[in-house]
C-alpha cells in the first residue's frame, strides 16, 4: 500500500506563483493541513507494527509538512531526490505575466494542463516519467511518498496507466491522501476517517 501525499499549502500556493525547484514556506491553512494528512495517516496505518516508511522530497515544503505529519505518527523519513517537484527552469518561481512578459509567446497554444514541459531549460515529460516510474518500481510498501502537485498527478497516472493527457488532468488536493493500493486509487479526507 502507498500513500500519496502533496505539502500543504504554500505562500506561494496562495499567491499564484508557480514553485518548481524553488521553495517557499507553508501558509497557517498549509500547517493545518498537514495536521490533518497527519491525523489521517495514524488513523489508517494505526496497524503498523514499526514506523512508517516515509519517502520525502528534498524541497522545504514537503519537508515542513513530512515534519508536521510526524506529530501524530512515526515516520522512518528517506530523502528521495526522485519525487522533487518538475522544474519548469526559469519559470520556477514565477506567475503567468511574468513568463508572458519575459518570453513572449511561449505559452501559445497551451493550456492549464500541458505548459509546464514547455519552459525552455525546464524538464520534459517524458524525462519526468521515467524518473517517477524507476521509483515507483524500486519502492518498498507499505509507504507515504511526501512529495508536490504534478508529481502526485504522475504517480498515479503511472500506476493506473493512464495516458499523459489523463494524468495531467487529475486533481491535485492539499488537503487529503491518496491511497494506492491493489490497482485502485483512493482519496482520503480528515472526515472519511473520524470514528
Amino acid at each position: 500500500m502507498l500513500y500519496l501525499v502533496r505539502h500543504g499549502e504554500t505562500v506561494w500556493n496562495a499567491a499564484g506563483r508557480y514553485q518548481g525547484q524553488k521553495d517557499s514556506p507553508l501558509t497557517v491553512r498549509g500547517r493545518e493541513q498537514g495536521a490533518s494528512i497527519g491525523r489521517i495517516l495514524a488513523n489508517v496505518a494505526s496497524a503498523l507494527e514499526k514506523p512508517l516508511r516515509a519517502y520525502i522530497s528534498p524541497l522545504g515544503r514537503a519537508r515542513e509538512t513530512a515534519a508536521i505529519m510526524g506529530q501524530y505518527l512515526a515516520l522512518d523519513c528517506v530523502d528521495e531526490p526522485r519525487v522533487t517537484e518538475v522544474t519548469i527552469g526559469p519559470w520556477d518561481g514565477m506567475i503567468d505575466y511574468e513568463i508572458e512578459s519575459e518570453y513572449p509567446g511561449a505559452l501559445d497554444g497551451t493550456d492549464a494542463f500541458n505548459w509546464y514541459f514547455r519552459s525552455p531549460g525546464g524538464e520534459r515529460f517524458e524525462d519526468v516519467l521515467k524518473r517517477i516510474s524507476d521509483w515507483l518500481s524500486e519502492v518498498q510498501t507499505p509507504a507515504v511518498v511526501i512529495s508536490h502537485g504534478l508529481i502526485g498527478r504522475i504517480v498515479r497516472g503511472i500506476y493506473l496507466g493512464m495516458p499523459k493527457r489523463e494524468m495531467l488532468e487529475l486533481a491535485v488536493p492539499q488537503n487529503g491522501l491518496y491511497v494506492l493500493d491493489a490497482g485502485s486509487v483512493r482519496f482520503l479526507a480528515e472526515a472519511d476517517v473520524r470514528a
